[in-house]
């Protein structure tokens, strides 16, 4: 496949958790078009394939894999699985999570655990898997993705998807400082509000409220997003790590 990419990142594996649709499915696109072998993770066997197909359509290199990351056992055998079939695995992309909108009010034990165990022990257990096949490569990369929510405790999302999305951003730092040993960078990006199905879920007048918010006055897209993954990605970037980058049109200026 021909690429297009000022950025280094061809001829490598990657591995997108919630790679399906919205953001995960961006990153695994333009990774796709710039030369990289992709694995799409999903929770559904179904939506992973229909992903990958729609990468190899059109010339990329793609497979679908179901993994529940918030399983260690799911998790093992998808690496594995992808480990034989490409060869390495390269870069992993943590991008699988879930919104919560609960009041605190509303909050219940069994949801905050549940976005917990997706949103970060999902992605802590990854890279811990993952790690026995990123310090084969030449250029292991891991790329988290946060949200404003990490930065700012979010304006209109529960209180589980913030705490979720803040440890994401305190893991990363941690991680990069264990794992700079072995030459395996570890950055975030930190998205603010995106077009995406998660977006859509919110009703007219909190995305009103949302969109006055922003300094740029619009929401991103999930390309915008997967440009900044795809810095993070390349060759070119093994002297950055620990970092977060805002992609949020000024929401969050420190």
């Amino acid at each position: 496949m021909k690429t297009d990419s000022v950025l280094t990142l061809t001829g490598r594996s990657a591995i997108v958790t919630g790679g399906s649709r919205n953001i995960g499915l961006a990153i695994a696109k333009k990774f796709a078009k710039s030369g990289m072998n992709v694995a799409i993770l999903s929770v559904s066997q179904g939506s992973a394939n229909k992903a990958a197909a729609l990468i190899t359509e059109t010339g990329g290199v793609a497979i679908g894999i179901q993994c529940d990351v918030s399983d260690v056992a799911s998790v093992e055998e998808a690496l594995e699985a992808i480990n034989q079939h490409f060869g390495s695995i390269d870069v992993l992309v943590n991008n699988a999570g879930v919104l919560d909108m609960a009041k605190i009010h509303e909050m219940t034990v069994e949801h905050w655990d549940e976005v917990m165990a997706i949103n970060v022990r999902g992605a802590f257990f990854v890279i811990q898997q993952a790690v026995k096949y990123l310090e084969k490569s030449k250029a292991p990369r891991i790329i988290n993705i946060s949200s404003n929510s990490g930065r700012m405790g979010g304006f209109e999302n529960g209180m589980a998807y913030s705490a979720s999305k803040g440890a994401m951003i305190a893991m990363t730092y941690g991680v990069a400082r264990q794992l700079a040993s072995k030459k395996i960078t570890v950055n975030c990006v930190a998205p603010g509000s995106i077009e995406s199905d998660m977006l859509k879920a919110r009703d007219e007048e909190t995305l009103k409220k949302l969109m006055g918010r922003f300094p740029i006055g619009r929401f991103g897209t999930s390309d915008e997003v997967a440009a900044a993954v795809c810095y993070f990605a390349s060759e070119e970037a093994g002297f950055t790590t620990g970092a977060v980058l805002d992609v949020n049109g000024g929401l969050f200026m420190g």
